[in-house]
């Protein structure tokens, strides 16, 4: 959705998070100049928080254009009906307006 607009993303999914393998996410941020953290866990207590500090802790901070950015699930507990959980957590339409949103900052 965000190729036609010249918009290039890079999808980074831990298989684990305990050990956490850093340096492919490290080396994106460090190419890429832009971090867009996405979990469906509130903010709050999410281990996108860990991924940014991890960025911010390591030499890809030198390289960021813009401020690491999270989008996350809202702060309440997540339904189980599939229609409220989808009003709950990102979908695919504000991934992309959080991206949009990312490439104007600098």
């Amino acid at each position: 959705m965000l190729a036609p607009e010249g918009i290039d993303v890079s999808v980074i999914d831990p298989r684990t998070l305990t050990p956490l393998d850093a340096e492919p996410i490290l080396a994106d941020v460090s190419r890429t100049g832009r971090a867009l953290l996405v979990q469906e866990a509130p903010g709050h207590v999410g281990f996108m928080a860990e991924i940014s500090s991890r960025i911010v802790e390591s030499d890809a901070i030198y390289r960021l254009l813009a401020p690491i950015r999270r989008l996350c699930g809202l702060d309440v507990p997540i339904p189980y009906a599939p229609q409220l959980e989808k009003a709950v957590v990102p979908q695919v339409d504000s991934i992309v307006d959080a991206a949009r949103r990312l490439m104007k900052e600098s």
